[in-house]
């Protein structure tokens, strides 16, 4: 019999949409809703003049990760596990879509294509549970590239006090890729005012 901590060793994690301010539903073309499994979709920009893009189609390039129900668009995604039988509907909701939508010959290849993008996302998600994470998509000498930063969960330090939390909500962790130009992104700002 597996141990506790052996099943959550195994455990499948992926990237859920999450919404901490309206902002997605005015910036994107469609929003993603919150709790949505996620892609980086990508694919959704293949083929397209990426250099003409203006407005809200211009945001989802530059920051927007996909809901595999909706097709929307989410500015931040959160790291949490995934049972078989999600995933399986994950894969086969972003199929349809790929199918549909996209242009996939068969509904097979459209699975293939699917299951390649969770997989991707599922690469993304090797952090902690809980650990939001953030992409800029960059169009460059004809290519996207895409950078990935996180912010992670503190644990709580009890102030002078010993009753209040002391320090913020989250650290700030930076993937950066050396040779994209650095941009900055305001997380905090986008939690909104403090109370």
């Amino acid at each position: 019999m597996a141990r506790p901590e052996d099943r959550s060793a195994q455990a499948v994690r992926l990237l859920r949409t999450i919404r901490l301010d309206p902002s997605d539903r005015f910036v994107f073309p469609v929003a993603a809703e919150p709790g949505e499994w996620a892609v980086t979709g990508t694919f959704l920009f293949w083929g397209r003049p990426i250099d003409q893009l203006e407005g809200k189609d211009r945001a989802a390039f530059r920051s927007g990760f996909v809901g595999v129900e909706s097709l929307g668009f989410s500015t931040l995604v959160v790291v949490e596990e995934i049972r078989e039988d999600e995933h399986r509907a994950a894969v086969e909701a972003l199929a349809r879509h790929i199918h549909s939508h996209l242009g996939a010959p068969t509904l097979d290849a459209a699975t293939a294509a699917a299951a390649e993008e969770l997989a991707f996302a599922a690469s993304l998600a090797d952090h902690d549970i809980g650990t939001l994470v953030a992409m800029h998509r960059l169009f460059e000498k004809g290519e996207i590239h895409e950078q990935y930063r996180t912010l992670k969960p503190r644990e709580r330090t009890l102030g002078a006090d010993g009753l209040h939390a002391q320090a913020r909500a989250f650290t700030f962790h930076e993937m950066v890729d050396d040779e994209a130009p650095e941009e900055r992104v305001d997380l905090i700002g986008m939690m909104g005012p403090k109370p």
